[in-house]
């Protein structure tokens, strides 16, 4: 039993692995369209350093979630079984531990993003306002012709602001279509466990049960896996389009 959950187990990590590396991926290509648009829409000084900062966020969710998490989930799992195999609790406390070090370093990787997102956010539109206030009265500035020059300006950047948009809006779609079926999958196999571990506890061992519901415990750690890497890249797509749109 405990050499079937494992591999159970391993299947669903698989999932995950496939859900991360295509939201990465589809990241990895949306973002130099989407900061190229705001580049065009509201200065070049956002849109360079949203995406050297996307860039490094996509690195380090490949690199953290990837290489150390996941492999620390299929690590917290063995252990959570091998305890079950005994008749004492002798490694409760180990996977206890690791779990936390797994959910404290989702919760730091999502504070750190939003940090930095937000004072980014806060830096960067400032110089564009000035650079863009700039270009507007120096093409009004010319003789003759500076009113309708300016008037043209205010509609192109118009315009190039609704384009930058609209990519966001169908880049935020896109990525929560991603999410949505490595999250299925997972919180499914993650409520039949726990269902199974409910219906056979009154007829079972203490530990069979045990074994079947440390399953579906980490089928719901994978579970906050995926929606806080969702989450990181739905933030930066939101707080770029809102300091963009201030």
């Amino acid at each position: 039993l405990a050499a079937l959950k494992v591999a159970a187990f391993d299947v669903v990590i698989q999932w995950v692995e496939s859900g991360i590396r295509n939201i990465t991926a589809f990241m990895g290509v949306f973002y130099p369209v989407y900061f190229l648009a705001v580049a065009v829409a509201k200065g070049s000084v956002t849109g360079v350093a949203f995406y050297n900062l996307v860039l490094f966020l996509i690195y380090a969710v490949e690199i953290i979630i990837g290489n150390v998490l996941l492999p620390m989930v299929r690590v917290y799992m063995i252990i959570r079984v091998l305890n079950f195999l005994g008749p004492e609790d002798m490694l409760g406390k180990l996977s206890e531990f690791l779990e936390l070090i797994i959910r404290w370093t989702l919760k730091t990787a999502l504070a750190c993003v939003i940090g930095a997102n937000l004072i980014q956010g806060m830096i960067s539109p400032a110089i564009d306002t000035v650079k863009r206030s700039t270009v507007l009265k120096g093409a009004e500035a010319i003789p003759g012709v500076g009113n309708l020059l300016g008037g043209m300006t205010e509609v192109a950047l118009g315009t190039a602001l609704l384009v930058k948009n609209g990519i966001g809006m169908a880049g935020a779609v896109i990525c929560i279509a991603l999410c949505v079926i490595p999250l299925v999958q997972t919180a499914g196999t993650a409520l039949l466990y726990k269902l199974a571990a409910a219906v056979i506890q009154p007829v079972s061992d203490e530990r069979v049960t045990g074994c079947v519901e440390a399953v579906g415990e980490g089928c719901q750690i994978l579970l906050q896996i995926v929606f806080t890497v969702g989450v990181l890249f739905l933030l930066t797509i939101a707080i770029v389009a809102a300091v963009t749109n201030a």
